[in-house]
């Protein structure tokens, strides 16, 4: 992994999203977000926002997240790292990153690798590695970083569905990141 154009991308931890079932992951991230930013390197946070009549509300019967709802937040571990952040994108009624705003984070900063950690793995977290892949962009997910709040059996689901999507050797643990022994097949 070339860690000079890489960017660590934390999804979606949100106070909503940490269940009893996720907070186990809260000191991983953190530790990890605590490594990256210590190599000097970028990190940006993803906050999901939900709107009344989204897709998620008539489809998926789904109404939390609203604008300005306390579990729409990053969480308290988490929210300094956010303030220094390159950014925190929302992504309003979508699962993925790549909104305007961080399409444009991507090209102005020339990150080519994305290093994925957060909540949900089968959602949110799979979404951001699968676009990133089919833009072009080498996705990393770090799975002791990684959590669902639907329960560990939702997480395994979502890391088999993404080594099928994007390759077996996307998926990393922390400690390869950090010390750089992550490489791409």
């Amino acid at each position: 992994m070339n860690n000079g154009n890489s960017v660590l991308l934390v999804v979606d931890m949100q106070a909503g999203f940490v269940s009893s079932k996720s907070a186990p992951v809260v000191p991983h991230v953190v530790d990890l977000v605590d490594r990256w930013e210590a190599l000097g390197r970028d990190v940006v946070f993803t906050r999901f926002i939900n709107r009344p009549g989204s897709q998620f509300e008539r489809l998926i019967h789904w109404s939390r997240f609203m604008p300005g709802a306390e579990e729409v937040e990053i969480i308290d571990e988490l929210a300094p790292h956010a303030a220094r952040a390159a950014a925190v994108v929302d992504k309003v009624g979508q699962y993925s990153p790549f909104t305007t705003e961080f399409t444009r984070l991507v090209n102005v900063h020339g990150w080519s690798q994305m290093v994925i950690c957060g909540i949900a793995t089968e959602s949110c977290v799979m979404k951001s590695a699968c676009d990133a892949f089919e833009q072009g962009y080498t996705p990393w997910v770090v799975t002791d970083a990684c959590a669902s709040h639907a329960g560990a059996d939702k997480h395994e689901a979502g890391l088999l569905v993404i080594k099928r999507f994007i390759g077996r050797g996307q998926l990393v643990d922390a400690a390869s990141v950090i010390d750089g022994s992550a490489q791409a097949a």
